[in-house]
């Protein structure tokens, strides 16, 4: 799910970014610093969910990371709105989509890692 995730964060964050005028058009008032955000996460997400299948520590630790990252993101765009900025409703959704998205990849992959689960599968690899 997080490559899923990661993937189409890239496809849609790139089209908004480098898909031209129209592609700016349909991105209304985007925030930027929240858009190059979340799609230059969406290489972070790729790289966690690849961690997460093959049971890596390393990949909790990023999962935790994207969440705490994303509710940082997400604070400081409640503060870019409070000023009055303009921005887009739909904003508020993906943002928190993707902050309970992460929350959930981070508690299921610590549970799996954790619970030796992933260790199974590396010994199994060794064999």
């Amino acid at each position: 799910m997080a490559v899923i995730f990661g993937l189409l964060t890239i496809v849609s964050g790139g089209s908004a970014l480098f898909g031209g005028p129209a592609a700016a058009a349909a991105a209304g008032d985007a925030v930027p610093f929240v858009l190059w955000f979340n799609f230059l996460s969406g290489f972070v997400y790729v790289l966690a969910g690849i961690g997460i299948a093959m049971g890596r520590r390393w990949a909790v630790m990023f999962s935790i990371g994207l969440a705490v990252t994303i509710a940082a993101v997400f604070a400081l765009f409640g503060l870019y709105v409070f000023q009055g900025a303009a921005f887009e409703m739909r904003t508020v959704g993906a943002m928190s989509l993707r902050l309970v998205v992460w929350v959930a990849i981070a508690a299921v992959a610590a549970r799996y890692i954790a619970s030796g689960k992933a260790g199974d599968r590396e010994d199994d690899a060794l064999r």
